[in-house]
C-alpha cells in the first residue's frame, strides 16, 4: 500500500526530445505519428524539436529534471510472459463463498463478441446518441430486464457495484423522505461490504446508521429509510411485508438489495412493497474478476425518476419520426447540479451491463428460470445430504445459500478438508459456515462438498427423489411473468444472437471507426496485448474474498502497480479501491476530511472549486459534507489568483481543500499552479488535484512535486483501460505521506492505513481484474515511452489548434501561445453569423465519420478537442479537414448561398434512409449530404437514426423496450 517515492535520480538517461529517438516496438505502435510525421507537424508549429514545444507549453518550474524510475520497457511478448508468471501465483479454487459474488458461465458468443471485441469496448459514453444506438438498445434491454425482475417501474443503465448502489438508495431516501428523521436502518443480514460502504457514505452527511435485526426492530426511533437483503447474506429468505408496512407508516422508504437471478423464482421486491431495489448482475455471465468490474442495478418507482442516480436510457424519436434512444432527463456529467447535487456517480458499468443484458437475451425467461431452478435443486440436495450427516441448516427457506451449523465438528478440520479439495466456503463464525452454489456447480462439486463434511462417514448421497422435500424451501414463490418482450424470446440460438450483436455493434461509432476527439476523456489506444490478460482464468475466476494466500499473484500486481503509479505521481501511497474517477474524487476528499479530524480540525468544511471544474468536483465535495465556494477564472481561463487569495483568507479557519484540475480544465498549463497550492496550504487547507488531465503530465511533471496532497487517476483515460461505452473505469488515489494513514480499509479484507476510513467500493481492490490493462501499458511503455507519449499528446493537440485556429478561434492558450494536450475551439460567433448551434456541428461531423469533441463544456458554445498520442498525423489531418470543410459549409450560410434553416448542418446527421426514401426537397444535393469528404466514399459510417428530439423523450418518458413493431 505504501511506497516511498523519491524524486527521480540523475543516473537515468534523459529524453533527448529528438524526433528520431529509438523507441521499443510497442511504443512505436502505441504512439501514432512516425518520426517523419512529427517533423512535419513541428514545421507547422515553427519548431525544430519536440522538446522545444514542450519547453514552451509546460512551465519550467514544475518540470522533472530526470526520467521516471520505472522498469525498462518490455515488448508485448515479454510483458505477457511476465504477467502470466505473476498470474500463476494465484490459485483458482472452486468458490462457494457467495456474499453477492458467484462463479458463472459467460456464453462464448458473448465473451468473444462483446468482452473481447473493440467494437464494443472502445466506444465512449453515448452522449452523441445518433451514433450510439447499438449500446443504447442493449442498455434499454438491461433496464427492461431489471424492471421485469424487480417488479418496479423504472431502472437505470447500471451503477458501479451493489454496495455503492445501496449507498445511492440511502441518499435518495434521505432526500425524498419528508419525516425529517436522520436515521437509516440497515439489516444485519445485508452483505458486510454493503454495510461498510453505507457507513462510510453516511458519516460525512450526518446520517445515523442502525445495524439491527429487522425481525425485532420496534420502530421506536424514527427512520427515513431502511435496506434489507433478499435473500439474506446467510441465504435465508425472509417475508419482509410486515416490516415494510411499518416503515411506510412512518413515511420511510425501503430498499431491497436483491439477487436478480433469485427473482426468477421469488416474489419481486416491487410486489411486496419495496420502494427501491438494488443489486449486482455479476452472475449474469460476468467473471468474478477478484471483485469487478460488475454492473450494479438500481430500480425504483417512476415518481422518483428525477432522483435516480447515474444514467437512464429513454425512448424518443428522430427527425423522421422513427423511434430513437438517448440518455434521458439530462443524465450528463456537465448537467450535474454542482453544489446542489446529491450524487456524483457519472460512471456506469456499460460494457458489463451490455453483457448482462445479452445473457438475459440469450437465455430468455425460460433459460434463466432453468438455471435458477437447477441451482436451487442442487442446494436442496446438498442441504438434505448435510442433514443426513448430522448437521443442522440455519433456515428452512433458502435459494442457493446454506448456513451450516458445525455442532461439535471442528472448523479447522473443515477448512483443512476444503484446502485439500481446493474449495472455498464462507466462514460466518467459529461454529457456522456458509455454502453458496451457482451456475457452474456440478454433481461432483456436491459430492466433494459432502465429502468435506463427512469426516470419513458414508456419504449417503440423497437420491433424486429426495431433491424435493415435502415442505417448500422457497418462501413467497414468484407468480408473475417476466421478460415477455420479444427481444428476450427470439435470439436463443448462437446464430441469431451473433447477428443481433453484430447489428447493434454496426450502429455504434467506436475507435475501430475513427478517432474520438473528446476533450478531458482521453480516448487513446486500448492495445490488444493489454486486453488479453483480462480473460485469463487466473485473474477472472477468483472471488474477491478468497484467502490472501490464494491471491499472491494479485498482491504482486497491486504492489507493482502502486509503486509505478507512486513514482509517476510522486505520492507516497496509493489506494486502488475506488472503482471510478468519481469515486476517486470522493475518496480523496474523505481522506482530507479524516486528516483534518485527526488534528482536531473537523470543523474545516469549505472546499474551494474553480468555476471551470468538472461537474463531479462540487458533487463529490457535497457528498463529503463540505460547503462549496466557487473561485473565479480570469479572461485566459486560469484560476483567478486574487479571487483565490480572497476566498482562502475569508474562509481561512474553515478551509478544508481546494479542488483543482491540472493542466486546467481549459486545456492549459497554468503558470501559477505552485503559488495556488501554496495559498491553500498557508491557510491550513489541502490540495486535491483532479487527475483527469494526467495524460499531459506523465514523465514531465508530478502532482506531488507541484504541490498536490492527493490526486485521483483515471486509469480508463491516461492508463489505457477502455471506456467500454461509458464504463468500466478505475479511479485510484495517490496521497502524500501525511495522508497515508487515512486511506480506505474494508470490512472483509484487512487493508488500509492506521486510521483508515471505511470502504468506498464493495470489493477491496475495486475492479481488480482490469488493473492488468494498466500494468501491461506501463510495463510495455517504460519511463521513456510514457514520457514520449505525453510529449506527442501535447504536440498533437497543438498541431490541431494551429491548423484550425484561422477557422475557429482557440479560446485559451498558455503564456507562450500553446495549449496542453487538448484545446477549446470557440464556436459562439457562429450562432450570430449563421444561426449555427454547437449541436449542428457535432451532428454534421457524423456525416464525415467522426464523433464530436466534447461539446459546450467547460464553456458553453465551444468544443474541447483532445487527440491523444495514439492518433496518426493522417487521422489528425482527416479530422482537421472535416472541421475546415464544415466551416466552409457555414460560410455558405453566412454569405446567403445556403438557406439558414434548410442546410446540411441543420439536417445532420443524414441517414441512408433519409437520402433514398421520398422526394429530395433540400437546396443541397444528396451527394453533399452523404459524401462530404473523399474518405467517406471509401468507407462510410452511417448513423442509424436522424437527429434525436431529446425534449420529446423527456415529455413522454419511457425507459423500457417498445413493442417490436415500433422499430
Amino acid at each position: 500500500m505504501v511506497t516511498n517515492v523519491p524524486r527521480p535520480k540523475s543516473n537515468h538517461q534523459q529524453m533527448s526530445g529528438e524526433t528520431n529517438q529509438k523507441l521499443s516496438s510497442f511504443q512505436e505502435r502505441h504512439i501514432g505519428p512516425s518520426s517523419s510525421d512529427i517533423q512535419q507537424m513541428l514545421e507547422v508549429l515553427g519548431d525544430s524539436t519536440l522538446d522545444e514545444v514542450i519547453d514552451q507549453a509546460v512551465p519550467q518550474a514544475i518540470r522533472l529534471s530526470d526520467s521516471l524510475e520505472l522498469p525498462e520497457a518490455q515488448n508485448e511478448y515479454a510483458a505477457l510472459a511476465q504477467l502470466k508468471e505473476i498470474a500463476s501465483k494465484n490459485q483458482v479454487f472452486r468458490s462457494f463463498i457467495g456474499m453477492g459474488y458467484y462463479d458463472c458461465i459467460t456464453p462464448p458468443v458473448i465473451g468473444r463478441n462483446i468482452l473481447e471485441n473493440p467494437g464494443w469496448y472502445t466506444a465512449y459514453t453515448p452522449y452523441q446518441p445518433e451514433i450510439a444506438q447499438g449500446r443504447l438498445e442493449a442498455l434499454l434491454n438491461f433496464q427492461t430486464m431489471i424492471i421485469d425482475l424487480t417488479g418496479l417501474e423504472i431502472a437505470n443503465a447500471s451503477l458501479l457495484d451493489e454496495a455503492t448502489a445501496a449507498a445511492e438508495a440511502m441518499s435518495i431516501s434521505y432526500g425524498v423522505c419528508k419525516n425529517k428523521a436522520n436515521t437509516y436502518f440497515v439489516s444485519r443480514d445485508c452483505h458486510p461490504q454493503t454495510i461498510d460502504v453505507l457507513q462510510t457514505r453516511a458519516q460525512p452527511l450526518g446520517i445515523d446508521i442502525i445495524v439491527g435485526n429487522h425481525q425485532t426492530f420496534d420502530f421506536s426511533e424514527p427512520i427515513f429509510g431502511a435496506i434489507l437483503q433478499y435473500p439474506a447474506s446467510d441465504g435465508t429468505i425472509y417475508d419482509y411485508r410486515a416490516f415494510i408496512e411499518k416503515a411506510h407508516a412512518m413515511g420511510a422508504l425501503v430498499t431491497v438489495a436483491a439477487d436478480p437471478l433469485s427473482l426468477t423464482l421469488l416474489t419481486p421486491p416491487g410486489e411486496f412493497g419495496a420502494d427501491i431495489a438494488v443489486g449486482s448482475t455479476q452472475r449474469f455471465g460476468i467473471p468474478l474478476g477478484y471483485g469487478g468490474p460488475h454492473a450494479a442495478y438500481f430500480a425504483t418507482k417512476e415518481e422518483y425518476k428525477r432522483q435516480v442516480p447515474g444514467r437512464i436510457v429513454g425512448v424518443s424519436k428522430d427527425a423522421q419520426g422513427k423511434p430513437a434512444l438517448r440518455l434521458a432527463l439530462q443524465t450528463r456529467e456537465q448537467h450535474i447540479r454542482r453544489e446542489k447535487a446529491t450524487s456524483n456517480i457519472c460512471t456506469a458499468q456499460v460494457l458489463l451491463a451490455v453483457m448482462a443484458s445479452m445473457y438475459g437475451v440469450y437465455h430468455g425467461p425460460t433459460g434463466l428460470k432453468r438455471i435458477a431452478e437447477n441451482i436451487h435443486q442442487k442446494t436442496v440436495i446438498l442441504a438434505e445430504g448435510l442433514k443426513r450427516l448430522g448437521y443442522s441448516i440455519g433456515s428452512e427457506y433458502f435459494f442457493d445459500t446454506l448456513q451450516v451449523d458445525l455442532g461439535e465438528r471442528s472448523l479447522d478440520e473443515i477448512l483443512q478438508a476444503c484446502e485439500a479439495h481446493k474449495i472455498n466456503i464462507r466462514i460466518l463464525n467459529t461454529t457456522t459456515v456458509g455454502i453458496s452454489l451457482d451456475e457452474t456447480t456440478t454433481e461432483k462439486d456436491l459430492i466433494d462438498l459432502l465429502d468435506i463434511f463427512a469426516f470419513g462417514d458414508d456419504l449417503l448421497f440423497p437420491p433424486a427423489s429426495a431433491a424435493f422435500p415435502a415442505s417448500p424451501t422457497l418462501l413467497l414463490p414468484r407468480t408473475t411473468s417476466y421478460l415477455t418482450h420479444p427481444v428476450f424470446n427470439r435470439y436463443h440460438s448462437e446464430t441469431e444472437l451473433l447477428r443481433y450483436l453484430h447489428k447493434l455493434e454496426a450502429k455504434d461509432l467506436s475507435l475501430t471507426t475513427s478517432m474520438i476527439p473528446l476533450g478531458s476523456c482521453t480516448m487513446k489506444l486500448n492495445a490488444t496485448s493489454e486486453m488479453i490478460p483480462v480473460t485469463w482464468a487466473e485473474f477472472g475466476k477468483i472471488h474477491p474474498f478468497a484467502p490472501l494466500s490464494q491471491t499472491r499473484g494479485y498482491q504482486i500486481l497491486f504492489q507493482q502497480l502502486e509503486e509505478w503509479l507512486g513514482q509517476i505521481t510522486g505520492f507516497a501511497g496509493v489506494s486502488l479501491q475506488p472503482n471510478a474517477g468519481s469515486q476517486g474524487e470522493y475518496t480523496g476528499l474523505l481522506v482530507i476530511r479524516k486528516y483534518h479530524e485527526s488534528r482536531g480540525e473537523g470543523h474545516r468544511n469549505v472546499c474551494l472549486i474553480p468555476q471551470s471544474a468538472h461537474g463531479t468536483n462540487p458533487a463529490s465535495a457535497v457528498m463529503c459534507g463540505m460547503k462549496v465556494v466557487a473561485v473565479a477564472c480570469d479572461a485566459e481561463g486560469n484560476v483567478d489568483l486574487d479571487d483565490l487569495k480572497a476566498k482562502a483568507q475569508k474562509h481561512s479557519k474553515e478551509l478544508a481543500a481546494l479542488m483543482v484540475t491540472y493542466p486546467s480544465t481549459h486545456g492549459v498549463f497554468e503558470e501559477q499552479i505552485q503559488e495556488i497550492c501554496a495559498v491553500v496550504h498557508t491557510h491550513g487547507g489541502q490540495v486535491y488535484m483532479d487527475g483527469a488531465n494526467m495524460n499531459a503530465q506523465v514523465g514531465l511533471c508530478r502532482p506531488r512535486d507541484i504541490g498536490a496532497d492527493v490526486c485521483h487517476l483515471n486509469l480508463h483515460k491516461t492508463f489505457c483501460i477502455p471506456h467500454g461505452g461509458g464504463g468500466p473505469g478505475m479511479g485510484p488515489i495517490g496521497v502524500a505521506s501525511h495522508l497515508v494513514p487515512f486511506v480506505p480499509g474494508h470490512a472483509v479484507v484487512e487493508m488500509g492505513g492506521e486510521q483508515k476510513m471505511g470502504a468506498v467500493s464493495a470489493a477491496p481492490w475495486g475492479s481488480a481484474s482490469i488493473l492488468v490493462i494498466s500494468w501491461m501499458y506501463i510495463a510495455m511503455m517504460g519511463a521513456d515511452g510514457l514520457t514520449e507519449a505525453t510529449k506527442v499528446a501535447i504536440l498533437n493537440a497543438n498541431y490541431i489548434a494551429k491548423r484550425l485556429e484561422s477557422y475557429y478561434p482557440v479560446l485559451y492558450k498558455g503564456k507562450n501561445g500553446l495549449v496542453a494536450h487538448e484545446c477549446i475551439l470557440d464556436l459562439r460567433s457562429l450562432k450570430k453569423s449563421a444561426n449555427i448551434e454547437i449541436d449542428d456541428i457535432a451532428k454534421r461531423l457524423m456525416d464525415y465519420g467522426f464523433h464530436a469533441p466534447t461539446v459546450s463544456w467547460p464553456v458553453a458554445g465551444t468544443i474541447m478537442v483532445e487527440p491523444t498520442e495514439s492518433e496518426s498525423k493522417e487521422e489528425l489531418d482527416r479530422f482537421c479537414d472535416a472541421m475546415i470543410a464544415i466551416r466552409q459549409e457555414i460560410a455558405e450560410i453566412e454569405s446567403g448561398k445556403m438557406d439558414a434553416q434548410d442546410n446540411v448542418l441543420k439536417n445532420a446527421p443524414h441517414t441512408a434512409e433519409s437520402l433514398i426514401v421520398g422526394e429530395w426537397n433540400h437546396p443541397y444535393s444528396r451527394e453533399q449530404a452523404a459524401y462530404p469528404a473523399p474518405w467517406t466514399r471509401e468507407h462510410k459510417f452511417w448513423p442509424s437514426v436522424g437527429r434525436i428530439d431529446a425534449a420529446y423523450g423527456d415529455r413522454n418518458f419511457v425507459c423500457s423496450c417498445l413493442p417490436m413493431d415500433a422499430y
